[in-house]
């Protein structure tokens, strides 16, 4: 992606959105690699046992793909604040699509900054994930 400049940038202005299937495969994959080994994300048996319909997704799963929608849009390296709120669980065969809407913009301490109001929701519009990021901007001057 190339660089998104602070001038270019405007109150409303929304980034490329992303979508993706959650599936159980997600769910092993994330556990390996997180080290969140919690049966309630990977073992049906015991998810069911527990009271629930199905396993779950990690939150912090989650959390990443709505980050990767973020970085893609103002970039690698430009995040000073990344803050959510885990507002429902996932399921494994929702599908999830981010959205990243520019709130803001300042300068503040010689630093460009943009302020991003993000959230991942599922193909019926429930908002999962609800967030705030911030993010410092480089200038064309």
């Amino acid at each position: 992606m190339a660089d998104l400049y602070f001038e270019d940038v405007n109150e409303g202005d929304e980034g490329p959105s992303i979508s993706h299937e959650l599936t159980r495969t997600d769910l092993v994959m994330y556990a390996g690699a997180s080290g969140d080994f919690n049966p309630m994300h990977t073992d049906e048996v015991k998810a069911k046992e527990a009271g629930l319909p199905s396993v779950f997704g990690h939150g912090m799963f989650s959390a990443g793909l709505l980050a990767t929608a973020i970085t893609n849009y103002v970039g690698i390296g430009t995040l000073k604040r990344y803050k959510v709120r885990f507002a429902k669980q996932t399921w494994p065969g929702e599908t999830f699509i981010t959205s990243v809407k520019v709130t803001g913009k300042r300068k503040e301490d010689g630093e460009n900054l943009v302020d991003l109001e993000c959230t991942l929701t599922n193909q019926d519009g429930e908002v999962k994930v609800a967030g705030e990021a911030t993010a410092a901007l480089p200038s064309r001057g």
